[in-house]
Order: structure tokens, then sequence, then C-alpha cells
């Protein structure tokens, strides 16, 4: 027997056919592509030789992280370092090319339909647009190098903080397009495979599961034409679909960029002469607070751990900012203690956000939101996923970072929530930090020590809800 669709359910298939139908009309005016292309260094839909080909190509948070700190903190040193966590690969061979990109990329600067973007959006200043206006990247500020035997890769980007984070981004790009250069890509199996996560999506929807979907992929993305394509089509097909952390694509499709700051803002502050180790993750929050005045206002949770994080999360922080975001540690636990802190501040739990953006699929997404269905608003980043593995190349895309290590001469540290995310070469300085926030995994928590801070706090994690061989 045929359920009978409710009002909201028509709605959404409504769209859903206007936007199949769409997307229908579009290809059949648009030449196909052959089935068996090589990824090359960029795409075609740029039509260029080189990776990256506007300064737009990279995540918002460079950019709201770059405006801070050229408006709050403007004298801060950085040195960041590249390090790539797939083992047993060597990107030594690499160096040339990746120096030649380098290379590329100070040549660089803002188009004016790029600078007509920032200005249209209401969290950038005129003071930032016209430091933009004249922004180049410069090639004093990295270096890109291997060891004697060219076993080892080595980047490293250091100077002022407002000149040097931009690179992070870019080298990840470039780093990934080059390690995936050459492979097969099936345009035809990568597209299904595409339709058949976006079906999921949509039947999840249909089904009265609320939540949003957006494309963190842009660093870890197989090549820049198959984001372009997967953020074209999941706009056209999935009404879940918000937006992009690439900039150039939100340009583009005309959609809302998303992103606000990340790991290496909570570095900086390690190494402040004004700030203590202890007063660091708030006073970050005030400091954005204060410049974003409520706009951009999802806080990032989790790098001291997210024990710690909820203690500085007062009834202030709280109530200003829209939510949190998770990148480490178990996901369903996180999601309980950020329900459990909000009722305990007396805030209504369903009028804040919880994004996830920690190595997520669809169906490891679906099922942290069918859990969290209507207790709090749920939003998704996905990067890796949607960006590549979804293309099902024979060749996986590397898991890589690039990281604050020093800011001013003193060392910085992520320590987060999952083991092997810590990043820094001083061990005393990772103890200290330890310290000085009683840091604990949420995962290393018994549930005696949540419930002491967390009253109302319920004892679930991932592996009781969900199990991947099942739901492959």
């Amino acid at each position: 027997m045929t359920k009978k669709l409710t009002k909201s359910e028509k709605k959404i298939e409504r769209a859903i056919k206007a936007k199949k139908k769409a997307i229908e009309e579009l290809e059949k005016s648009t030449p196909k592509k052959p089935t068996g292309i090589k990824v090359k260094d960029g795409a075609d839909f740029y039509a260029h030789k080189h990776i990256i080909n506007y300064l737009t190509e990279t995540d918002l948070y460079k950019f709201t992280q770059q405006q801070f700190y050229l408006l709050k903190r403007s004298e801060d040193e950085a040195k960041w370092e590249f390090k790539c966590r797939t083992k047993g690969v060597n990107l030594a061979p690499l160096c040339k090319r990746i120096n030649e990109e380098l290379d590329w990329l100070c040549t660089l600067q803002f188009q004016q339909f790029e600078l007509d973007w920032f200005k249209k959006q209401n969290y950038f200043t005129k003071k930032y647009v016209e430091f933009l206006e004249d922004f180049k990247l410069k090639r004093r500020h990295i270096k890109c190098y291997t060891d004697a035997k060219n076993t080892t890769l080595f980047i490293e980007a250091e100077g002022s903080q407002k000149y040097v984070s931009p690179w992070e981004i870019y080298v990840l790009h470039i780093v990934q397009a080059l390690w995936m250069n050459g492979e097969e890509l099936d345009w035809d199996k990568a597209k299904t495979n595409l339709d058949k996560e976006i079906e999921k999506i949509n039947a999840a929807t249909r089904a009265g599961i609320k939540f949003t979907i957006s494309d963190f992929s842009v660093r870890r993305t197989i090549s820049s034409d198959w984001e372009d394509y997967m953020v074209g089509r999941m706009l056209a097909m999935c009404p879940a679909f918000v937006g992009t952390s690439n900039v150039y694509l939100a340009i583009k499709h005309n959609c809302t960029a998303i992103g606000t700051f990340a790991h290496e803002l909570d570095a900086t502050y390690q190494g402040l002469s004004d700030v203590t180790i202890e007063m660091a993750q708030k006073q970050k929050l005030t400091d954005w607070s204060d410049l974003y005045d409520g706009k951009l206002g999802i806080a990032l949770s989790d790098n001291y751990g997210f024990k710690a994080f909820l203690k500085d999360f007062g009834l202030k922080f709280a109530k200003l900012f829209d939510g949190c975001r998770h990148d480490s540690g178990d996901p369903i636990r996180w999601g309980e203690m950020l329900i459990a802190h909000y009722k305990k501040l007396g805030i209504d739990p369903t009028t804040k956000v919880a994004c996830w953006s920690d190595s997520l699929d669809i169906d490891k997404a679906l099922a942290i939101a069918k859990h969290f269905n209507g207790r709090i608003r749920i939003a998704f980043g996905i990067g890796t996923y949607l960006g590549a593995t979804v293309c099902g190349t024979k060749r996986a895309p590397l898991s890589m970072v690039m990281k604050v290590v020093e800011v001013n001469g003193k060392p910085a540290v992520k320590l987060s929530d999952s083991t092997g995310k810590t990043m820094c070469h001083d061990e005393a300085h990772i103890n200290y930090v330890k310290m000085k926030y009683n840091y604990k995994s949420i995962d290393e928590m018994t549930v005696e020590e949540i419930l002491e801070i967390l009253p109302d706090f319920k004892d679930v994690k991932l592996s009781d809800i969900y199990h991947p061989a099942k739901a492959a």
C-alpha cells in the first residue's frame, strides 16, 4: 500500500522533480565528457594548465580569519608546516611541480568579480576589501624541499600571519591534485555514484529528518572540475544541500559560502604575550564575537578537547554563538554532551546548531541525523567523501594537513579529541597545555565523569547506532 504524503513531503517531491527536470535540460545542451578521462592539474571547466587560477579557490574561513588578523592581531608572526598523514607515501617526487605551482600562485591577484563579491558580504569591512585589492602571495614566505635522499617532502610557510595563513589550503589543494594526476576518472561512474548518494539524502529528507549538508572538499577534491560538477549537481538535485566552503564555487553557482574559523586561530592565541595559555580559548571567542558582532557564529570546539571547551563556553558565549562544530572524538557522544550543556544553561537546544565535519560519508551523516533529529539543528560539512571518495577511483586521496607550529617564536599545539591529530614538536609544551586545560579526550571520559558536569547527558556512542558493514 502506497504511503500518503503529507503537504510538506509533497512540496519536497515537487521541488526535487522541478530541479531534476532543470538539470536534465541543462545536460541535454552540454557536450558529454568522455567516460574515461585522466584527472589533470585542474579541470575542464576551468580550461587552464595550472591547478589554481583564482585566489578565491579556497575555504571561506581563510578570508574571515585573515580579516581578523588584519584588524585584531596585525603584528603576529607564524610558522606553518605540512604533514602527510597517509602512511607509506613518498611525495618528494612532486617537489618540482609543487614549486612551479607556488611560483604561479604568487602572480595571481583578486579579480574584480571576486572583489565585488567580498563587498556584498555583510561581514567583510571596507578596510579588508581594500587590503585584498593589493594583496599578492609572497614567495619568500614559503619553501618546498626534500631531504637528501628524496624520500620526504617538506613544505613550510613563515611570516606575518595575515600573509602566510592563506597558503594552507592552496598547498593542500595543489598536493592533492598532483597526487591524483594521471588517475583514471570514469565520469559516468562518478556521476552515478553521486546520484545514488543524493537519493539517500533526499529519501531521508522525505522521511522527515531535518538537516543540511555543505561541501567542504576544496582542499581534498581529486580535481577542481569534479568539485565544480558535484556542487552544481547537489544544488540542483538535493534540497538539503545549502552551499560550499569554496568561495570561487559559491560565486560561480550563486550559493552560500560556508565557514567561520579553524584551529589556526586557537594556535595563534597560544603565542600571544598579552594572553595566558589558560585564557587563550576564552579570549579568542571574545575577540571573534567583538569583531563579527554575532555573525559567523559557529564555534569550532575541540582544539583543547571538548571538555575544556564547554568549561569556557558559558552562558554568554552559548547565547551569542549560533552553535558549535565537531571535528574529533565520538560524534554521537559529542552531540549528546552539547545538548546536555545547552540544557544545563537553560537554553533550548533546538534553537542551536550542531555541525559535524569529521571524516563523514553520507551513511554516517544520515545515522547521526536520524539519532539527533528534532533535538538540535543538524548540519554537516563533508569534504573528502564528496570531493574524492565518491568518484570510485583506484588511488585513494591523501590525508594531510598544514598546521601552525609556532606563533611569535612560541610553540603551538592542537590537542583535539582524537589520538593522532596532535601536531607539535615541543613535548613539554603539549604537556603544559594539557595541564592548563585539564585535558581529557571525551572518548576517554567515563560516563560518571561526564554526568558530574552534565547531568542531562545520555550515554550513546556512534557504535551503538551505526554499523558501516550493514549500511554499505
